[in-house]
């Protein structure tokens, strides 16, 4: 295996941290990873390696506001841009890709986006399905009333406060009632995973957790409910193989309900792969769940079944 890391200067000036990795034989496939809010691609390490075992190329890079990517351009943690952040932050993934296939013969892009990163690839799949092969969205969830709501909040506090504000009111309003259906809770997240050791290396990790910008809800909202609109679903290409797939026990999912919620809105716009795949019991982020391994396998058994 070849690791190797880039920091890419996109159109705007703006750098993102990459990190790429080959595995030792011919490349089955190319998957690029999106990471969630308030983290970072480097959580997506265990996940990277079980697949360059199986021969696939791995790429991911550290979103705006995130991770070493906000490192390294010294930009507040939790904003992408001062206008239209979630557009360009989908931008960002294009022209990352364009730099991790430049003069390489790989085969076409598998897109992993997971919570956040499920909705920024939603929205990439929406205006580039035709070079994509398969994508999966993970830890996803389905527009509402709540994030029309949101939207006009964080547009109202973006104004007053300022963009780069920190929102511990939107910060609570998006995830404090998450806990609440689970019991004998020890910390904030553990929402997150019932692996409490997962949930203790989130706590420890500098760059989790972190409280993001009013500009971010502004951003965040308005990509989701752009994103669901039906003309925008109908960009896709019908054909396109998607997974959904989830802790059945996820809150961002609406505990399963808005993960069909968002299948049926797929499969009513004509999309004729789109499979479901939820796991009992477990929750947001079933990559660090205590049945990982299981997830892994259902994952690879999905992208070479056809």
């Amino acid at each position: 295996m070849n690791k190797n890391t880039h920091s890419v200067r996109v159109s705007d000036g703006h750098r993102i941290a990459v990190t790429v990795y080959f595995p030792s034989e011919e490349p089955k496939g190319h998957i690029h990873i999106l990471h969630g809010m308030a983290e970072h691609s480097g959580r997506y390490e265990g996940f990277a390696n079980f697949l360059i075992e199986h021969g696939y190329v791995v790429s991911m890079h550290d979103h705006r506001g995130h991770g070493q990517t906000s490192a390294i351009n010294e930009s507040p943690k939790g904003y992408f841009a001062d206008q239209q952040g979630f557009e360009r932050v989908v931008s960002d993934v294009h022209e990352v890709l364009d730099f991790v296939r430049a003069d390489q013969h790989l085969p076409p892009v598998i897109l992993f986006g997971h919570s956040m990163g499920s909705f920024i690839a939603r929205r990439y799949t929406e205006l580039y399905s035709d070079t994509l092969s398969k994508v999966i969205f993970c830890g996803t969830g389905a527009a509402s009333v709540t994030h029309q709501a949101g939207h006009v909040l964080a547009k109202s506090l973006a104004k007053l406060q300022g963009k780069t504000k920190e929102s511990p009111l939107l910060d609570k309003l998006s995830f404090g009632n998450f806990n609440r259906s689970f019991s004998n809770t020890q910390t904030d997240f553990d929402w997150l995973s019932s692996d409490s050791s997962e949930v203790a290396k989130y706590l420890a990790d500098e760059d989790c957790g972190f409280l993001a910008t009013n500009q971010f809800y502004v951003d965040l909202t308005d990509g989701i409910l752009t994103l669901s609109k039906e003309e925008e679903i109908n960009k896709i290409r019908k054909d396109l193989p998607i997974l959904l797939i989830s802790g059945a026990e996820d809150p961002v999912g609406g505990f399963s309900k808005g993960i069909w919620k968002v299948a049926k809105s797929y499969q009513s716009c004509g999309l004729t792969n789109v499979t479901v795949q939820l796991f009992e019991g477990k929750r947001h982020e079933i990559l660090n769940e205590v049945n990982r391994q299981e997830v892994y396998n259902k994952i690879i058994w999905w992208l070479e079944k056809e």
